[in-house]
């Protein structure tokens, strides 16, 4: 049996048990791709070049052990393999913080034409702030697509903060990324030219129906309350106050685009392509905001 059949049954079995994907992968394929190759000790990139090379009996229960622990525990790979990667980007992960999908990442990748926040940002930008951080890779990210800005990473969680300085020390970033515990703006001092976040914003209906593989997640990570709307509340109504003349926040809020605006009744913000369409990543300026601020009619 080739490495190609192997992943290709292997994958067939995946599919088979009805696991759900979403956690670095969207399919069968590529997630059996992942697991067989990470049980193999081979690259991840390296399936092409090894295709046809002959798997002994050894390497096949190897591959098949991990691929049935995958099925009977519903763990996302991530938190199986301890690694995943969000715009070619390694980074550690563990059942201590969600798996880093963030479609902010897309934007701050630099010369991606129109992933990219350039337009957005000024030559004066120089502060960053990655709230909600998680295990740090925006922050990462935002650092190593940008290397004449400071950025700022904070999150309510320890735990998520000890997972964040794994990374942060992995990609030799500690003198530009500062990490802090707070909640959510709370713990924060000064101003910022670019604050992002990806915050817990899925409704309570949705909580209810996540699939095995997001319950193993953290729910403070996750839950955003009945609308998903509480912490962004929080956030759109405070961020004026942490943001520079210049400032914009970039936020998140994934399927959730209806809710947000029924609860920030015309605050003028800017819907941001992503892979994932138009409706899952907005930009809001600091004028935007504090306009928005004194009209507090528009506010649900």
């Amino acid at each position: 049996m080739t490495l190609l059949d192997l992943i290709t049954r292997e994958a067939a079995r995946l599919k088979k048990a009805g696991v759900s994907f979403g956690h670095g992968t969207a399919n069968a394929f590529d997630e059996a791709a992942w697991l067989v190759l990470w049980s193999l000790g081979m690259d991840l990139d390296s399936l092409e070049e090894h295709a046809k090379q002959e798997m002994s009996a050894e390497a096949e229960a190897k591959a098949v052990e991990l691929i049935t622990r995958r099925i009977e525990s519903r763990l996302p790979a991530a938190y199986i393999t301890r690694e995943a990667w969000l715009q070619n980007v390694p980074f550690y992960v563990d059942e201590r913080v969600i798996v880093p999908r963030s479609f902010i990442a897309e934007l701050l990748v630099d010369g991606e034409g129109q992933g990219t926040l350039d337009a957005w940002l000024s030559d004066r930008t120089e502060r960053v702030l990655d709230l909600c951080t998680g295990n740090g890779s925006l922050a990462v990210i935002a650092a190593l697509a940008f290397p004449e800005i400071t950025v700022d990473a904070c999150d309510i969680s320890e735990d998520a903060l000890a997972v964040a300085r794994l990374n942060v020390d992995r990609h030799k970033l500690g003198k530009r990324i500062t990490l802090m515990q707070s909640d959510l703006l709370d713990g924060v001092s000064g101003t910022y030219d670019l604050i992002v976040c990806n915050p817990p914003y899925v409704n309570s209906r949705s909580m209810a129906k996540l699939p095995a593989e997001y319950q193993h997640e953290p729910a403070l990570a996750l839950a955003g309350g009945e609308d998903g709307m509480d912490l962004v509340r929080r956030i759109v109504s405070e961020a004026a106050a942490r943001l520079t003349d210049i400032g914009v926040l970039v936020l998140e809020i994934g399927n959730e685009r209806p809710h947000f605006e029924s609860a920030f009744r015309r605050l003028e913000v800017a819907w941001l392509e992503t892979s994932a369409g138009d409706n899952a990543v907005l930009l809001v300026t600091r004028e935007a905001l504090v306009r928005w601020a004194r009209k507090p009619e528009y506010r649900a």
